[in-house]
């Protein structure tokens, strides 16, 4: 029997969407640093697509992100708007999955770590979204210059300032996942129990610490410096709450990297990830994710 050709664009569209979504998830997050607006905005892209259909698209793949990278760009906006009113430090929304090699949805091929998401908050939106495209997804320029309408030579002008603005400020030193998840369990083991002792020895001397409850849990209302203003932050919470909080530890990945959730029963109570010195012996900066509303989708027991 002769195959009759099938014609360009016209694939299904919610197949041709559900192949993709994962590509679409990773671009956006990592230009909103939030999972709930990322799935917001994947759904706005979806209702885009599936207005427009496959006909007469040759590239889906490439059409699908530009919608989505726009849409990112519309809503970065209202997140935006919300963090002017926000209680204390701000982070991002920790992108939870389980131990390394799980076979997890969740689980994005393309990793930013939470200290990077941290710098690039301070980029443009635009020069978030072509490092994004450009750095961690691989887009060439060109590529980019049709996803954001603007011209090669402007998407390089762009490329050019945020990678220098992210390189004088990101960290210099990826430590070893070993490494990693001891000195995790070192700080959590000294932390929860209030060992100020412990915690002098692991915290580096111009540590700072970043803790974001978004005003729904105790948190220090700016970023705290230095090793004894840190040891004594952390020191406090554990006698205020650590006890009757019967908190559990689990271990996970956060945005690619080994950390630390801590559960108080069933409820996730907070994130904690650690960026290394070079020596990989101390902890030079600290991240703990305590706002409720950034903790929804984080689940203590693994698929």
């Amino acid at each position: 029997m002769t195959e009759i050709p099938v014609p360009v664009g016209t694939e299904d569209p919610t197949g041709v969407f559900v192949e993709h979504r994962e590509l679409l998830f990773g671009v956006v997050y990592n230009m909103l640093s939030s999972v709930t607006d990322t799935e917001d905005v994947l759904q706005d892209t979806w209702l885009s697509w599936s207005r427009r259909g496959t006909g007469g698209v040759d590239n889906p793949r490439a059409y699908l992100v530009r919608i989505a990278v726009n849409h990112a760009l519309k809503r970065r906006a209202a997140v935006d708007r919300r963090r002017e009113t926000y209680v204390g430090p701000w982070l991002p929304e920790p992108l939870v999955t389980e131990e390394p090699g799980a076979d997890d949805p969740a689980l994005r091929t393309e990793s930013v770590s939470l200290a990077m998401l941290v710098v690039l908050e301070s980029l443009s939106p635009l020069e978030r979204a072509v490092f994004v495209l450009h750095e961690v997804f691989g887009y060439a320029h060109t590529e980019i210059a049709e996803i954001i309408d603007r011209k090669p030579a402007a998407v390089r002008q762009l490329a050019h300032r945020a990678r220098d603005h992210v390189q004088a400020r990101r960290p210099l030193y990826e430590a070893h996942p070993r490494v990693r998840r001891e000195a995790t369990e070192r700080f959590v083991r000294a932390a929860v129990g209030g060992y100020i002792a412990e915690l002098m020895e692991i915290l580096a001397p111009d540590v700072t610490v970043w803790t974001d409850g978004g005003g729904m849990r105790k948190q220090a209302l700016r970023p705290v410096h230095g090793r004894d203003k840190a040891a004594r932050l952390l020191t406090g919470y554990a006698r205020r709450g650590g006890a009757h909080l019967d908190l559990e530890l689990r271990h996970r990945r956060v945005n690619g990297d080994d950390a630390a959730v801590l559960f108080s029963h069933d409820s996730p109570y907070a994130v904690i990830v650690l960026d290394l010195t070079p020596e990989g012996d101390r902890v030079a900066n600290l991240f703990v994710v305590t706002n409720p509303d950034k903790l929804t989708h984080v689940d203590k027991e693994e698929a």
